[in-house]
């Protein structure tokens, strides 16, 4: 056969899609949350990884759907502008997905910070914790300045050590469960499982990476949303059953106590100190690799943005390898390291990826005649984002009465940053997946 005849072998068939999900999805995330959500559900934060793993396989549903119909690198951004068009709306939401990354990052940093101050003889103390938080920021942001390709090889390594440890854990764990932690006369009202799930949900956010992979996956109408759901599905059982041995482990005022180190705590009974290290070790890994990939995502949206005319155009000047883009993210991620707490920009991180998440899939609504996409299911999932948003902004209100106010702030902000660019630059993100008809509009519309 004619080479020129052979068909391209994509990158990603059904499990390299599934497990680059589950590399996404199982970093940082359960590091941080599982601790600051038990605090607010106690034993019944499995009932809320539970029900935050149905909003992220309904979302995954409404993604695949979207990356079927356009199969774009773009992915979420991409899907903005399909749904709300070329205008202010899809732009500012463009640019607010970027700062849900840097907070998302920042959290992320905070952590690393976090379990690396835990080795310090003086213990977990804020010094530390944002020494180690910011040290490791910069750290990789060298890293992508030189170039980030031997991290990016061992990606896959670390992901198999981190899922290998948690597996590991959880099978030693569940030997060691004291029945009378899960107890349910010990557990606070029922309600407390709906306000842990903006927190439980930033655990699984990193499945839309799969609908990223779609241009280089094998068969994408059949593949991508089988991956998505193997993927999410697989973690939530991993998800569910390691918050069943940590707080089966861990007493509540232990968990309340030791909330932002609660899974390296939880490996003491069944592994003694060193289980602490080992774990407290894993978790460091974990964010660590988490930083990089992230760092570099945010980087390159970026430089995309820049390139579609959604960010200012020093984004866009090459520094080393990488963008000058990169050196402007890290300089708005290290104010929020130093001036908020774990638990802070944890939940305002976890509240701006589900709002994120609510109005892709409120645009999905517009589209499902288009997409093929079954409109319930996508209208159970804008219900899902939005009503678990409106849970952690009601519960965290409490404890950070300004918290709708940085909410807003930040999308003030994007809003206000979109529309200086179209004034001052005249420059507008534009859809990367074009139909024919719109094609033919523009090529007639030009002559």
């Amino acid at each position: 056969m004619d080479k020129r005849e052979s068909p391209e072998i994509k990158a990603f068939g059904l499990w390299s899609a599934v497990f680059l999900g589950i590399g996404s999805m199982i970093g940082a995330g359960i590091f941080i949350v599982i601790g600051e959500a038990g605090v607010i559900a106690g034993n019944l934060v499995t009932a809320s990884f539970f029900i935050s793993g149905i909003i992220a396989l309904l979302c995954g549903y409404s993604l695949s759907k979207f990356a079927i119909r356009y199969p774009s690198r773009g992915g979420i951004i991409e899907y903005l502008v399909q749904s709300y068009g070329e205008g202010f709306f899809s732009g500012s939401l463009g640019i607010l997905f970027y700062f849900a990354q840097l907070v998302s990052l920042a959290a992320v940093a905070k952590s690393f910070g976090t379990y690396a101050a835990t080795y310090m003889s003086g213990g977990v103390t804020p010094f530390y914790t944002n020494i180690f938080a910011v040290g490791v920021l910069l750290f990789f942001v060298l890293i992508n300045l030189a170039g980030a390709a031997m991290v990016a090889k061992a990606e896959n390594v670390i992901v198999i050590i981190k899922l290998g440890a948690l597996i590991s854990f959880t099978a030693a764990a569940l030997f060691f469960i004291d029945p009378s932690h899960l107890a349910v006369d010990k557990a606070p009202d029922a309600i407390n499982i709906f306000y842990a799930l903006g927190l439980t949900f930033f655990a699984y956010q990193g499945f839309s990476v799969i609908t990223n992979s779609v241009e280089d996956m094998q068969d994408p109408g059949r593949t991508m949303l089988r991956a998505m759901f193997w993927a999410i599905g697989l973690v939530a059982v991993l998800y569910i059953t390691v918050s069943f041995a940590v707080f089966g482990n861990l007493s509540l005022d232990t968990i309340i106590k030791d909330k932002d180190f609660a899974l390296a705590e939880a490996a003491k009974p069944a592994l003694g100190a060193w289980g602490f290290k080992v774990m407290a070790a894993i978790a460091l890994l974990a964010t660590a690799s988490a930083i990089n990939a992230t760092l570099y995502a945010v980087t390159q949206i970026s430089y995309t943005l820049a390139k579609e005319g959604d960010l200012p155009e020093e984004y866009d000047y090459h520094i080393f390898h990488n963008t000058e883009g990169l050196i402007i993210s890290a300089l708005l991620i290290v104010p929020m390291i130093l001036l908020l707490n774990l638990g802070q920009i944890a939940t305002i991180a976890a509240i701006s990826v589900l709002l994120i998440q609510g109005f892709t899939h409120t645009g999905h609504l517009f589209k499902c005649e288009e997409t093929g996409g079954n409109l319930w299911l996508i209208l159970m999932a804008v219900i899902g984002a939005f009503g678990a948003a409106w849970f952690a902004i009601d519960y965290t209100s409490k404890s950070m009465p300004h918290i709708i106010y940085y909410i807003s702030g930040i999308f003030f902000m994007a809003f206000i940053f979109e529309v200086m660019l179209r004034l001052f630059n005249d420059r507008s993100v534009h859809k990367q997946i074009v139909s024919r008809l719109e094609k033919v509009e523009k090529i007639l519309f030009k002559n």
